[in-house]
């Protein structure tokens, strides 16, 4: 088994948040960005509610042909629609500019390039 590394962070309202090292669960795209947006439930009768937004996540299996391996990420439906679009994930990754990448994709994009 793999051990689990914790660290302590002070956060900038002095609260005390433990990041998990190596493991990275957030519900963001890997491949877009995308996260959980902030917002208000509205009723009839015009009361809010604070709600979020969380995106469309799955767990997808992509093929690389060029790497000659499957890779998983987590991924919205728009982003696996831009990849069905673009063809396969070697493509979309040679289009797409780094800042929206997580640092997982990003390795994977220099290995793409380097490839080629």
């Amino acid at each position: 088994m793999s051990m689990l590394i914790y660290k302590l962070d002070l956060d900038e309202d002095s609260i005390y948040t433990v990041i998990q090292k190596n493991r990275v669960m957030s519900r963001k795209c890997e491949l877009t960005g995308k996260s959980p947006l902030k917002g208000h439930k509205v009723s009839h009768a015009n009361n809010k509610t604070k709600r979020k937004f969380l995106p469309n996540l799955k767990k997808v299996t992509f093929v690389s042909n060029i790497l000659k391996k499957n890779i998983k990420l987590n991924v919205t439906n728009s982003a696996l629609r831009s990849v069905d679009k673009k063809g396969s994930i070697d493509l979309f990754l040679k289009d797409v500019k780094f800042v929206n990448l997580s640092p997982r994709v990003k390795k994977i994009k220099k290995l793409l390039i380097a490839k080629k």
